[in-house]
Formats: structure tokens, C-alpha cells, sequence
């Protein structure tokens, strides 16, 4: 990877619909050679998909909570049942394994406190968890997802 692949997708970051003869006007590389790296970062898997980001306010799911997550069960079973089971969460945008105090953390996405309240509900029917602790968020103050190159 050099500089220009990193301008290339410095640029795909922010707008994937850009034209390939604007993108690589901005990166000082000729179309075909602008348009096969392109190609071959897809083919590599550096480059995994391209999609629309949705405003999540303008769609009414402005509540945003980080449900921590605790359990007595770690085992392969049991986490692979997890991981199916928060497969089938729309709401979960962001799932992790952790260290440190808790084992899991979520980023969950809904309308309001009641749908929170509902998904909660539907999540410990699921799974046995230990111990559920959930966070919500004040204020987003910073969200991107571009990748620091």
C-alpha cells in the first residue's frame, strides 16, 4: 500500500459515489490506474463493501446505549449461542468481546427508553447473561466511520 492507495481510500472514506476520473484527479493517478487499484483493494478484502449511511435522528432512533455484560459461561458453546442470538438483534450495531471488568459490550440503537426496555426483555429471554449494565448516551460528540490512514 502506498500513498496514493492511501489517498484513494482516504477520499472512499468520505464519499464512495465519487466518480473514478474526479478520484483520481485528487490523487494525481490516471483513470485505468485510479480504477484497478480500486479493483484489486475489493479483491483483497481491504475495501469490504460500500454503503449508505442513514441519519439515525432523522429516522427517530436518536437513543443510543452501551449495555455492558457480564457472564458466568465461557465456554464456545455458549458464546457462539451469543453471537447468534445478537445476529438476530437489529438494534445491536456494535458488538464486542472484552477484557478488563466486563466480558461484553454492545451498542444498541432504538426510538426510546420503552423500545430500550423491550429490547432488554427480549435479550435475557435469549441468553443467560450474569449481569446486564446499561449506559445511555447524552450526546454524541464525535462519530465517523473512516479509518485513520
Amino acid at each position: 500500500m502506498d500513498t496514493i492507495d492511501k489517498k484513494i481510500m482516504n477520499w472512499l472514506q468520505q464519499d464512495s459515489s465519487i466518480a473514478v476520473a474526479d478520484l483520481a484527479e485528487k490523487v494525481g493517478c490516471s483513470r485505468t490506474a485510479c480504477w484497478r487499484r480500486i479493483k484489486s483493494m475489493e479483491e483483497t478484502g481491504l475495501i469490504r463493501q460500500q454503503v449508505t449511511l442513514l441519519d439515525r435522528n432523522k429516522l427517530g432512533l436518536s437513543v443510543t446505549v452501551f449495555v455492558a455484560i457480564k457472564t458466568s459461561r465461557h465456554d464456545v458453546d455458549w458464546l457462539q449461542k451469543f453471537a447468534e442470538t445478537v445476529d438476530n438483534f437489529p438494534e445491536i450495531m456494535e458488538f464486542y468481546r472484552m477484557s478488563g471488568d466486563i466480558d461484553y459490550l454492545l451498542k444498541v440503537v432504538v426510538p426510546d427508553v420503552a423500545a430500550y426496555d423491550n429490547f432488554y426483555h427480549r435479550l435475557i429471554q435469549k441468553i443467560d447473561l450474569s449481569d446486564v449494565s446499561s449506559n445511555f448516551a447524552m450526546e454524541e460528540i464525535k462519530f465517523t466511520t473512516a479509518l485513520p490512514l
